[in-house]
C-alpha cells in the first residue's frame, strides 16, 4: 500500500474510532438536573457558574451537563439564580409542628419557603426522648431534624419544678438520661439556663450533665442564664457558658447570642473579645443569631422574677394573689420592665390582648403596667410576647464575627418563624453589603453543619446529601411583619430535600421528603439501657 493510502487509512479509523465513542454507553439519566445556575456550595468559596445533577436522594453530577452530555428526566432552569445547598437552622421551636397529625404542620413551609432543608430542636433544654421518638415517627416532615437532648426535660423529669439541688442519686439519674438521649443520636446537651426550673441549677450541676455529652461526641448548646441585666449579667453568663464547656471538655455554642435590654446595649465588642479569648485558650466556641430587634419570648419570662416561678404556674398564681407579696413581687417586675425598656417595648403576640402593646393595655384598663401584666397572668396564665430589647449596632457587631450563623428561633406569632433568614440576606447582603453571598451561604449551611457534626449535609459536593435550593437574589426577602408574622418569604424558585422537590417553581409540592437526622453512634460510646 502507497504512503497516501495508509495515511487515509489511518484517517478513517480515527474517524471510526471517534465515532464509535460518540455513540458509546452513556451515563444513566439523572433524576434532577439543575442547570445555568451560579452555584454557591457551602464551603465559602468563590461562586461559579455550575449544573448540579442529583440521583435518588444524592448530589450526582457536577460540571457543565451539555459539554458531558449529561441527561436527567427532570431539568430545571436556574439561570439567573443562585443555587446552594438547603440552608441549616440550629434554632427552633418547631418540633410541635414537625410531630403534628396534621401534613400541613409538618410540611413546615415557613422554613421551606425560604430555603431551610434542616432544622434543629430541643433548644433551650427542651429536648426530650420522647420528643426525639415523636419524630422519628412523624409520618415524614417537609424539612429534615435533628434534636437535643435538653437540661429542662431531664431535671424536670427527676425533680419536677423544684429549686433546690438533686441528690447524688438523682444527679446519676439525670446523667443517665442525657447519656441515653446521646446515644439516641442527640446533637448534644442543650440548657436554657435563663428558665424555670433550669435557673436553679448550680454550674457544677450542669457540667456534671454535660460531661455525658462530651464522652459521646455531643456538645453544649446553651440560652445563656443571662442575656443582659436580670440576674448577673451578660459577661458572667458568657464566661459561666464557656466555664462549663472548659470543665466539661467539650465545645460551646452559644444561642441566639445578643444583648438584651437597655443596660446591655452597646455591650457585643466586650462579648466578642471575650468569646476570641476564649477561643485562644483552646476552648470552642460558636453561636447562632436572629436579625429582629425584637426577641420572642413570654411574659413569665420577662417580667416575673425567677423566685417566683419555683413550684411552676400553679404557685405563681398563689404568689401572684397573696398580699405579703406584692411589693417585692411588684418592684422586681417593675425594675424587669425596665430593664426591657418600659411597657411600650412589650407586643402581645398571643392570647387575648394579641396585636397590643402592654401600655395600651394598662391604658385602656386604667392601671398602671405592672399591674396590667399580672391581670393577664391572672386571667390567662401568660402570654407570649415580642420584646423590642435590642439595638441594630449590637446585631451587626455579632453578626459579622466569623463564628456567628444564622437562626431563627422560629416561635408562633413572631415573623422569625417565617423570615429570619430571608431577613438576614435582605439587611447583611443585599442592602448593606455587610456579608457576601459566599459568607451568607457559609454561615447558613456550611459552617454550621460543621459545627454540629452533620455528616454530608451543608455544602454542595458529590455523595453529599441532596438538599439543594435554588433562589433569586433579587426577590429573596421576608414578608413576615410584627403585624402579619406568617407571610411566607419570597425568592425561592426551587427546593430539594433528600432528592425529592419540595418546592417547584415556586409553589410547595406538598412532598415529606425530610429524615430525622441523628448523630452517628460509635462503638466505644457506654450506651445506659
Amino acid at each position: 500500500m502507497s504512503g497516501a493510502g495508509k495515511a487515509m487509512l489511518l484517517v478513517a479509523g480515527t474517524v471510526l474510532l471517534t465515532s464509535c465513542a460518540s455513540v458509546g454507553p452513556q451515563p444513566a439519566p439523572l433524576d434532577l438536573l439543575i442547570v445555568g445556575g451560579t452555584v454557591i456550595d457551602g464551603t465559602g468559596a468563590t461562586a461559579r457558574r455550575l449544573d448540579v445533577g442529583i440521583s435518588g436522594e444524592r448530589i450526582a453530577f457536577l460540571g457543565d451537563a451539555g459539554r458531558e452530555r449529561r441527561a436527567a428526566r427532570r431539568t430545571i432552569d436556574a439561570r439567573g439564580l443562585l443555587v446552594t445547598p438547603g440552608l441549616i437552622d440550629p434554632h427552633t421551636h418547631s418540633a410541635d409542628d414537625l410531630s403534628a397529625g396534621d401534613a400541613g404542620r409538618r410540611a413546615a413551609l415557613n422554613h421551606l419557603m425560604q430555603g431551610v432543608t434542616t432544622v434543629f430542636v430541643g433548644n433551650d433544654g427542651s429536648g426530650s426522648l420522647g420528643q426525639m421518638d415523636a419524630l422519628a415517627r412523624s409520618g415524614g416532615t417537609g424539612v429534615n431534624v435533628a434534636s437535643f437532648i435538653g437540661f429542662g426535660s431531664v431535671r424536670r423529669e427527676v425533680l419536677g419544678d423544684n429549686g433546690r439541688a438533686p441528690t447524688t442519686a438523682e444527679l446519676e439519674r439525670m446523667k443517665t438520661l442525657v447519656a441515653r438521649g446521646m446515644c439516641a443520636g442527640a446533637l448534644g446537651f442543650s440548657a436554657g439556663l435563663y428558665y424555670a426550673p433550669q435557673s436553679f441549677a448550680k454550674t457544677d450541676e450542669v457540667v456534671a450533665l454535660a460531661r455525658e455529652a462530651a464522652s459521646r461526641g455531643g456538645l453544649y448548646e446553651t440560652h445563656l442564664r443571662d442575656e443582659g441585666s436580670d440576674n448577673i449579667g451578660l459577661e458572667a453568663a458568657v464566661g459561666e457558658a464557656i466555664a462549663i464547656g472548659r470543665s466539661a471538655g467539650l465545645a460551646v455554642h452559644i444561642a441566639h447570642i445578643k444583648a438584651l435590654g437597655v443596660d446591655a446595649h452597646g455591650k457585643a465588642p466586650a462579648v466578642i473579645r471575650q468569646i476570641e479569648a476564649a477561643q485562644a485558650s483552646g476552648v470552642r466556641v460558636t453561636a447562632d443569631q436572629y436579625p429582629w430587634t425584637a426577641s420572642g419570648t413570654r411574659i413569665t419570662s420577662a417580667l416575673v422574677p425567677r423566685w417566683a416561678l419555683e413550684g411552676g404556674r400553679s404557685e405563681l398564681a398563689t404568689r401572684l394573689a397573696d398580699p405579703a407579696l406584692q411589693g417585692r413581687l411588684r418592684s422586681a417586675m417593675s425594675d424587669n420592665l425596665r430593664r426591657r425598656g418600659g411597657a411600650g417595648s412589650l407586643l402581645i403576640i398571643g392570647g387575648k390582648q394579641r396585636g397590643r402593646r402592654l401600655d395600651a393595655v394598662a391604658a385602656e384598663w386604667k392601671v398602671d403596667p405592672v399591674s396590667a401584666a399580672v391581670r393577664i397572668l391572672q386571667e390567662e396564665g401568660d402570654a407570649p410576647v415580642a420584646s423590642f430589647n435590642m439595638i441594630a449596632a449590637d446585631i451587626d457587631a455579632f453578626a459579622r464575627q466569623p463564628w456567628v450563623v444564622g437562626s431563627s428561633d422560629a416561635v408562633d406569632g413572631h415573623p422569625r418563624k417565617f423570615g429570619s433568614f430571608a431577613l438576614r440576606w435582605q439587611q447583611f447582603v443585599a442592602e448593606r453589603k455587610m456579608l457576601s453571598p459566599e459568607v451568607f451561604v457559609n454561615r447558613t449551611s456550611g459552617l454550621t453543619a460543621s459545627i454540629f457534626g452533620l455528616p454530608a449535609r451543608g455544602t454542595i459536593a458529590i455523595g453529599n446529601a441532596a438538599d439543594v435550593i435554588a433562589f433569586d437574589p433579587r426577590h429573596y426577602a421576608a414578608r413576615a411583619t410584627y403585624d402579619e408574622p406568617e407571610a411566607l418569604a419570597t425568592g425561592v424558585s426551587t427546593v430539594v430535600v433528600n432528592g425529592k422537590l419540595a418546592v417547584d417553581g415556586g409553589q410547595p409540592t406538598g412532598a415529606l421528603a425530610g429524615q430525622f437526622l441523628r448523630k452517628p453512634r460509635r462503638a466505644d460510646w457506654a450506651c445506659p439501657v
